[in-house]
This record gives structure tokens, sequence and C-alpha cells, in this order.
């Protein structure tokens, strides 16, 4: 049975701000239509995955490697036959809220926030979608509707911090219309486990097409060793990249098969009949096989070790922090000069932890050459 349109969240509960239904589209696809017409996911194609924006044309970018995340995403929800353009919608956002210069950017912002609250892109990706984003006369933000609100919220699960949610959000803002201690709907773990598929793979591609590591090393992993085989004899020095590329193939496609028969396992031993048994379980439904969860662990240790650890990669993370680290210092001492005397008046160190984070890594290193 692939049939689980009755698991699926198709209906919303509407927005914080009620406005009239469209036409043409269920509330999900004009969710997604916001996202992708929206400041802040234009940007995303100049921010860091793992390469610094301006290390060259061909690697991911936060843009791209979102348009992955919700290719998987989709497919899986696609033959699972549920609310796809649910899943779409939180895939395309899940980075909104993302740092210049990535996780090294998102650490700098953190260290400079910590008396005034701490930085949090999961959380930014909220502030962005029902604060910072203004194309509507009758309210702030996008508007987006509950359903996708909580499955960005929930991206690594039930919250966590709700204090930190509180300071950031508001929790009052959600008008009692999310429990923040269960699990999202099943679109929504599909889109954060994509979001694990797609860059562990692809930041493979992309160290190997950096140079910082080969086929070779890549087979100590016992996943791709067992791929690799596949190939092994028609592989040579004029089809090596190809067959790099043949291998991140085979590579996601084993994982999704894994992913769909082991969330179906789960969905089954745990009875679920319906989105609001998700809920009740309270267990994530949409994982791997313990045997690909050890796989994960493996890969994401090598690339540490090969990778994000790499002397080069780690200057290039470093730099970043220390622009990130001046900026906030310069900016606070004449923020007008940046951000409006409106914003700066709600708080003003949150303000300016907003206009950093929005940043591109191409702005941000231009203003710290230009600042006074």
């Amino acid at each position: 049975m692939n049939n689980y349109s009755k698991i699926g969240l198709f209906k919303s509960k509407g927005r914080i701000f009620k406005e009239s239904l469209s036409k043409y589209r269920n509330p999900f696809q004009r969710d997604r239509d916001r996202i992708i017409h929206s400041a802040s996911f234009r940007r995303l194609k100049h921010k860091t995955q793992v390469f610094v924006n301006t290390e060259g044309d061909h690697f991911r970018t936060r843009l791209t490697h979102s348009m992955e995340v919700a290719q998987i995403a989709r497919s899986i929800g696609r033959y699972l036959n549920l609310n796809e353009d649910l899943t779409e919608s939180l895939s395309l956002a899940h980075d909104l809220g993302h740092t210049p210069f990535g996780h090294a950017g998102e650490e700098s912002l953190n260290e400079c926030m910590d008396n005034y609250g701490g930085f949090d892109h999961n959380l930014q990706t909220l502030r962005i979608v029902m604060f910072l984003e203004n194309k509507y006369l009758k309210f702030s933000g996008l508007n987006l509707s509950i359903e996708t609100l909580e499955g960005l919220l929930k991206h690594n699960g039930p919250v966590q911090n709700l204090d930190l949610v509180k300071s950031l959000i508001g929790v009052k803002k959600f008008k009692n219309m999310i429990n923040f201690n269960t699990y999202p709907s099943i679109e929504a773990q599909i889109s954060a486990i994509s979001d694990d598929i797609a860059y562990n793979n692809h930041d493979i591609q992309d160290g190997i097409n950096a140079n910082l590591f080969g086929l070779e090393e890549l087979v100590e992993i016992n996943f791709f060793r067992n791929i690799y085989k596949k190939y092994k004899k028609k592989i040579n020095k004029h089809n090596y990249k190809i067959a790099t590329y043949q291998i991140i193939r085979d590579s996601i496609d084993f994982m999704i098969k894994d992913l769909i028969d082991n969330t179906k396992k789960n969905l089954k031993d745990n009875k679920i009949k319906s989105h609001k048994n998700i809920a009740k379980t309270n267990l994530l439904m949409v994982d791997f096989s313990d045997k690909i969860k050890n796989s994960e662990n493996e890969i994401r240790f090598f690339l540490k070790t090969k990778m994000y650890n790499n002397k080069n990669v780690l200057s290039k993370n470093n730099k970043g922090k220390s622009i990130i680290k001046k900026l906030f210092n310069k900016i606070k001492l004449n923020p007008v000069k940046y951000i409006s005397k409106k914003d700066l008046s709600k708080n003003k160190y949150r303000s300016i932890s907003d206009f950093i984070s929005g940043m591109t890594d191409r702005y941000a290193i231009n203003l710290y050459n230009n600042i006074k």
C-alpha cells in the first residue's frame, strides 16, 4: 500500500490573519508561492552551503540546497500520496533564516547575541515569514498557513526551548493553534529528513569536486563501497566525474527507498490511521532503518573529518566569523545608519541581528571592507 492520503495533512486550520480562500490554489500552494517570491528566498542564492559563495559557480548554495531538499521531499510525498504542496513549502523555506557564511556565521552571530537572547537560524526562519518579509498592506510577514508555521517551528521535532520561542517569536502569536510538545505532520517530518539526505550526499559531491577527497577515500564507508562495486570496472580517468554523480544518485535512491520502507513499517506498527494519530503517538514516524542510521553516522564523521575540518574550509569559516563579529560591533555603535528607527525602537539588538542574518555573503564582505 502506497496511499497514505488519510494520514496526510490536506485541510488547513487557516492563517493567523484571516484571508479569503483562493479559487485557483490550495492554502499550501499559496504558501509555496509566497516563499518563492520572497526576497529572503532570492538571497539564498548568495549564501554559503559549505563553500563561500565567492569560491566558485558550481558549488551548492543555500538556494540550490533548498531546491534539492524540495525535490527529494516532494518525490517521497507524492509516492505516499501525501500533501506534496505542504512538503514542498516547508522544504523551500527551511533555511530562510540562515546567516551569511553558513553555520560558522550562525555561531558567530549567536556569540554576539549571547547577552541579548541568542540567535537560532530555525527560529529566524519563523521571524522572517511572520514579521520581516513585508509585502502586504494588512499584515507583517507572509501570513503562511498554521500547518506550514508548525512544520517550520518543529523542523527538529517537538519544541525543546519554549522560552527561546517566547523571546524570539512570542507564543501568543500562534493563537493556541499549535501544540509545542508533539511531533509535526508527516509532511514536515519528510521535509526534515530530506534535508539530511540532500546535504549528506551533495556535500560529498561538492567535496569531491573541490578535490578535498576522492572516490578512493569515500569507499572507506561501507555504504558507498557497496555502491562503488557495481561500477568499479567501468570507472577510468575519463569518466571519473560522471561516475561520482552516478554513485551519489544511487546513494540518494537507496536512502529514499529505505526511508519509505521503514516509514511504512512505523506507520503500520503504530496503527497510524490519520494525521491526528501522528500527534497523539508523539513518536517520529519518518525515519531510516537502523542500518542506514549507522551509515549516516559514518558519512557525517567522514564529512567532518575530510571536509568541514579541512584547513582551507576552516580558514574561510573563521574569516566569515570575524566578518560577522566586526559588523555586529560596528553597526551597534550607529545602528540608525543601517536600520530604521521604527525597527530599532522595538528591540535594538534583535534588529541588528535581523539585519546581519539577512545579508548575503557578498553583501557582508563588501560592507565589512567598507565600514568605518
